[in-house]
């Protein structure tokens, strides 16, 4: 299962909290899609086309194996951002409208922790019915951003034109710091309950039909029921096969808006100091799906692309086994706490759930996702520090399991 604390760990020492290591601003993307699944041609579905999805995974460690904290979006979006489950970050179910659940004042989220360490934190949109999903804003504070809470959702969410000009104007600002780039795609999330014009999935909105809109950087992608895949898990009817044949074209779309993300960094002359990550908050919406603890709701895709780790790309993993016997801090106030931090170290002493120590273990076994060989530091175990180990070995990610490698499409 997930451990959300080592997410934390990954992004800070990407990022650089022990900066003095790195010559150059290290950054990393964060893409994340809302109830996305496993259909891409990067988990064999031959059915889509995701080009830009997959020459990512040319270019990343593929990962087989990679589950959610929990199958809903906002407990699934807040573990993510505070490295702590839901029942301790206090986000327990969805932040919108009439359930308003909210993570504890005390959390101290990543986007926070960072600011603190002088990252640049952006969030692009974090849409899922129109919300952010997390709050308050006190917890998750973003330097630059553009949601639901002062945009349109779709706007900010599948408008892939508006998303990659607002990435620009980011990329724009003169600013040498790190950065942390949140984008949360909308797609492809349903929409007929709430935008019922637009199709279920949304997949009319923005196509350049009469009173759909147009968005200039997209080609729509239409797919016939009788040939999309059907998963194994959703029943074989024909509106089974419909609903899936919309959700392929807002797949599309959130694939052409990854390859426009892609290349504004490149543009900016970044990408080759930032580390991508492409992931999704839960199942998809189908049955046994999204808010299920079945397979198909807590399974996700993984891409983690490190310029620093070329030797891995291309590959995939199949995690080790070593998550189900590690309990890791939150390890973001605690990697915090380290020596090797110049800032001051953060209160945080209701939420720590295990022994100093602990991380530094959690951090030596997901660094051999991302290195085949260990590095000798982080191999010593017990007489090397977790700030000398963290410092010297390549940079983790967290989103790992000992599952079976399941079938994606049949």
């Amino acid at each position: 299962m997930l451990r959300p604390g080592l997410l934390c760990c990954a992004l800070l020492l990407r990022l650089g909290l022990c900066r003095g290591h790195w010559a150059r601003p290290r950054n990393v993307l964060l893409l994340l899609a809302d109830d996305g699944g496993f259909e891409s041609g990067t988990y064999n579905n031959s059915a889509i086309q995701t080009p830009h999805m997959d020459a990512l995974a040319r270019r990343s460690l593929t990962f087989r194996n990679a589950f959610t904290s929990v199958s809903s979006c906002s407990p699934s979006r807040a573990s993510l951002l505070t490295g702590l489950p839901q029942h301790q970050n206090g986000m327990y179910g969805l932040h919108q409208d009439v359930h308003h659940f909210n993570s504890f004042d005390g959390v101290q989220s990543l986007p926070l922790l960072l600011s603190q360490a002088g990252i640049r934190t952006v969030l692009l949109s974090a849409g899922i019915i129109g919300k952010k999903h997390v709050g308050p804003e006190a917890v998750y504070p973003f330097d630059f951003a553009h949601t639901e809470e002062n945009d349109s959702v779709l706007q900010v969410g599948r408008n892939i034109t508006r998303m990659k000009l607002l990435v620009r104007k980011f990329l724009q600002m003169q600013d040498d710091r790190s950065f942390f780039l949140y984008m949360a795609f909308h797609d492809p999330h349903r929409c007929g309950h709430s935008q019922p014009q637009y199709g279920p999935f949304c997949e009319k909105f923005g196509n350049g039909e009469p009173g759909m809109g147009w968005i200039p950087d997209w080609t729509p992608q239409t797919y016939h029921p009788q040939d999309v895949l059907v998963p194994y898990f959703v029943p074989d009817t024909p509106a089974a096969r419909a609903d899936l044949a919309a959700q392929y074209t807002t797949i599309g779309r959130m694939d052409q808006g990854i390859g426009l993300v892609l290349q504004e960094l490149q543009g900016a002359g970044v990408l080759n100091n930032t580390l991508v990550i492409f992931t999704s908050d839960n199942g998809i919406p189908f049955p046994s799906g999204r808010t299920n603890l079945y397979w198909p709701g807590i399974a996700e895709p993984l891409l983690v692309s490190s310029p620093e780790h070329r030797q891995r790309w291309g590959q995939t993993s199949h995690p080790p086994s070593w998550t189900g016997s590690l309990c890791p801090t939150p390890a973001t106030p605690s990697l915090a706490r380290r020596p090797c931090s110049s800032q001051a170290a953060p209160s945080y002493p209701r939420w720590r759930l295990s022994p100093p120590g602990s991380l530094c273990s959690a951090a030596r076994a997901i660094m051999r996702s991302l290195w085949p060989t260990p590095c000798a530091l982080c191999s010593m175990g017990t007489s090397t520090s977790c700030t000398t180990c963290t410092s010297r070995c390549p940079s983790p990610w967290t989103r790992i399991s000992t599952s079976r490698p399941p079938s994606r499409t049949s």
